[in-house]
């Protein structure tokens, strides 16, 4: 693509999903199978509105079907398919359009995500794709008849090893997606879809009070120390606020937050991204709360000066304030979560946290949050 977009003053590249190479993969083999000749080259138009002229590889034939490839590319976005081959094997059949997935795309094993169990891991985007593609090509050539289509993917199943699919439940390969049909770098709404994904899955599974952890230290905390089921939760990444509006919005009932407090000590001043890009904050809490419980000027600007969560439990712990000045923040906290949850909810929606940092422990959690811990472990000994 010869197409950009400008972030973080940088010009980065646009690609093009899985879905939009499975969709130009079956229309190349539509072609040659009611033509009879090869495709080198194949148009396809995405619901984006971008065009797409892309290189057609490894074309195969029998009487009655031809199997090719479209090599993805991801542009400038760190994506883990970037490079592979999407093949698409297309047949003839009576009437129709009949897709599915084949060696090195997944199949769906539990209930809550975009495609029902036991289907194929091509999400309804990329299936409309792939089927106005084939629809228009039969409508190009009079044929009356319908289409058989088998997406593949060669190392597909290695390399969903290294996504979130077998958190999700999808089993045996890649996930075939794309809504826009083009990705776009550095894309936060591929990992917002993501965690709507897991958020469903865990709401399908009867789970109506949910673990969030934002990230691999979270998850280790709530494994290691707490005892938790990890599988049964969801990492959220920097991405709060965004998962906390979607258990709102799928229903929970409430969310059982465990995480650093090197990202969840910025809730405190309402901020529910907690990329370092967007803000960071962690010294100005502490600084202001140490304030507000009476220290002195030479210790909110050591606070100001403090380059960690850890060095500034130090500075409070040598002045003896630190549990005070956790208490506050602690309270800030929980006032940040109840207004948003509860807000959006119209209705009761508990939330329980547990903070803390690896040299010192639990530093703050809710009255409610060892009540809420204990009730998860005796369920998942239930199961």
């Amino acid at each position: 693509m010869n197409r950009y977009v400008v972030k973080n003053q940088k010009k980065l590249a646009l690609g093009y999903t899985t879905g939009s190479c499975a969709a130009a993969a079956a229309k190349a083999a539509a072609i040659a199978l009611l033509t009879g000749n090869p495709v080198r080259q194949v148009q396809l138009m995405t619901p984006k509105g971008i065009e797409l002229l892309l290189d057609v590889e490894d074309m195969t034939r029998t009487p009655d079907c031809v199997r090719c490839a479209v090599r993805k590319d991801a542009g400038d976005d760190p994506d883990i398919t970037h490079g592979m081959l999407v093949y698409a094997a297309v047949c003839n059949i009576p009437h129709g359009i009949d897709i599915d997935g084949g060696k090195g795309v997944g199949r769906v094993t539990r209930p809550g995500l975009a495609q029902p169990v036991g289907t194929a891991a091509i999400n309804p985007g990329p299936r409309r794709q792939i089927a106005r593609a084939l629809e228009e090509t039969a409508a190009e050539y009079g044929y009356t008849g319908g289409f058989s289509v088998e997406i593949s993917i060669p190392h597909g199943e290695e390399t969903a090893a290294r996504t979130f699919n077998p958190n999700l439940g999808i089993v045996g390969g890649l996930s075939v997606l794309g809504t826009s049909g083009i990705v776009e770098p550095m894309s936060e709404q591929a990992l917002i879809d993501t965690i709507h994904l897991d958020i469903d899955a865990r709401y399908a599974a009867g789970e109506r009070t949910l673990l969030l952890c934002p990230g691999n230290y979270g998850e280790d905390f709530a494994r290691d120390t707490l005892g938790l089921d990890i599988t049964r939760g969801v990492k959220c990444s920097n991405f709060i606020g965004e998962a906390l509006d979607y258990a709102v919005y799928r229903g929970f009932c409430g969310v059982l937050l465990v995480g650093h407090a090197g990202k969840l000590i910025k809730l405190a001043a309402g901020v529910f991204q907690t990329h370092s890009a967007y803000a960071d904050a962690r010294q100005e809490i502490f600084a202001s709360h140490a304030a507000l419980c009476g220290a002195a000027v030479e210790t909110v600007r050591a606070l100001m000066d403090a380059v960690t969560v850890d060095a500034c439990l130090e500075i409070l712990q040598r002045e003896k304030l630190d549990r005070q000045v956790l208490d506050s923040i602690s309270h800030k906290i929980l006032a940040h979560l109840t207004h948003r949850t509860s807000t959006k909810a119209g209705r009761p929606f508990a939330v329980e946290y547990v903070i803390f940092t690896n040299t010192y422990g639990v530093l703050m959690q809710t009255v409610g949050a060892a009540a809420c811990i204990e009730a998860r472990r005796e369920q998942e000994n239930r199961q």
